[in-house]
């Protein structure tokens, strides 16, 4: 049987994650250590009252049914938490939506607002399912470049007309993936104004929302005029450690919301009940939880920025999320920089330009490694001579 792939998936090749897997597993072959910091799971357990929760719940018979569009208790939750954290004031059966993890809302939302040929402005660095939704949707990506000279945030005065006149999306990142980058108020009444004149909605991926460390960033739903031109979508897989539980949700425009909760009543059947609950819980959880969250990651980030920076490699210390983006020492692009860590350091970090072409000349590293870890990661780049030898 002569089985055809279809064209459009020649738009999900992963060919540089599928190198430096190869290689990695290969030296794992050969009985090598290897550090991977090419990936943005958490490596941290969800706090006791989500597993106990769960746990007591699975129990339960009567919970193994259809959710459907989601239950009222989670729904609920979001707009208590918007509430309580942001001032915002949600409609939780009319603005907001159950997803299954946030990539299903980035990856689907395309689908629902454009049609082949439409534009979506996406972020250059920026994550990958942005990418992959509007290949899904037939659409065309307009880069919206992200330089440290403009503080990682796009110029919208540098778009074309008439990629406005053709664009129906916008996604927005903050703190972003893979720049860990925020926003201001001032910035998202730009996009807001933007939005407003072209006819563009935007979405606002705010998965690491909770994952900040000096500055918290701001919801783009507490900006005046955000719910009347977008939505914002937020992931419990980062900040209570649920990612494989696979629980997000989208708030914001009554329409886009209602038009995006249609679509996947033809795709899913909803979160098993257990998971909601238990997400519900955290989402109204008043424990010192994330603040002792938030604080590992800092303690993370400290050592592994201060540790590079000691070894002669200038790296910038995040605002948020979870990630480092690290400039290349000056000599090297982003794929051959990554190529010498997995050779020489027996380290694995993501090639900035996997993200977008304003990504070449940084690397992406996670750090969702013990500090013990993050501290042998510097001890093999300094053995291995690279940042010596580019700095020399």
């Amino acid at each position: 049987m002569n089985i055809k792939m279809a064209s459009r998936m020649q738009s999900f090749q992963e060919s540089i994650f599928s190198e430096l897997a190869e290689i990695k597993h290969s030296k794992i072959s050969k009985g090598i250590s290897m550090i991977d910091l090419s990936v943005g799971s958490p490596d941290l357990p969800p706090p006791a009252f989500i597993t106990d929760a769960m746990s007591e719940m699975a129990g339960n018979p009567s919970l193994y049914g259809y959710t459907l569009k989601g239950v009222n208790e989670f729904h609920e939750a979001v707009a208590k938490y918007y509430r309580r954290n942001y001032d915002v004031r949600l409609d939780s059966k009319k603005e907001v939506s159950l997803l299954m993890g946030s990539q299903d809302g980035l990856v689907h939302l395309p689908m629902v607002l454009c049609d082949p040929g439409d534009i979506v402005l996406v972020p250059d660095p920026g994550y990958t399912a942005y990418e992959a939704g509007v290949n899904l949707a037939g659409g065309q990506l307009y880069p919206m470049p992200l330089k440290v000279e403009n503080d990682f945030l796009p110029r919208f005065e540098d778009i074309p007309a008439e990629v406005c006149a053709k664009a129906k999306l916008m996604v927005l990142n903050y703190p972003g993936n893979p720049v860990p980058a925020l926003a201001s108020a001032a910035f998202f009444k730009e996009a807001i104004n933007f939005a407003k004149e072209h006819n563009i909605v935007i979405l606002h991926d705010f998965a690491y929302s909770e994952l900040y460390f000096e500055e918290r960033p701001i919801s783009f739903l507490s900006v005046e005029g955000a719910i009347d031109v977008g939505i914002e979508m937020n992931s419990l897989s980062k900040s209570f450690n649920m990612a494989g539980c696979r629980v997000a949700y989208a708030a914001g425009n009554k329409e886009v919301i209602s038009l995006l909760s249609n679509l996947k009543s033809n795709l899913d059947y909803g979160v098993f009940y257990p998971i909601q609950l238990a997400a519900a819980k955290a989402l109204t959880d008043e424990s010192d939880f994330l603040e002792n969250l938030r604080h590992a990651y800092k303690t993370r980030r400290d050592l592994f920025v201060n540790g590079l920076n000691e070894i002669g490699w200038e790296v910038d210390m995040p605002k948020g999320s979870m990630f480092v983006w690290a400039r290349l020492p000056e000599g090297y692009q982003s794929k051959q920089f990554a190529l010498d860590l997995i050779e020489k350091a027996n380290v694995v970090v993501t090639p900035g330009n996997a993200f977008g072409e304003w990504g070449e000349g940084y690397v992406r590293m996670g750090i969702v490694q013990t500090e013990d870890t993050l501290s042998e990661v510097i001890e093999r780049i300094k053995e291995s001579g690279i940042i010596a030898k580019v700095s020399s």
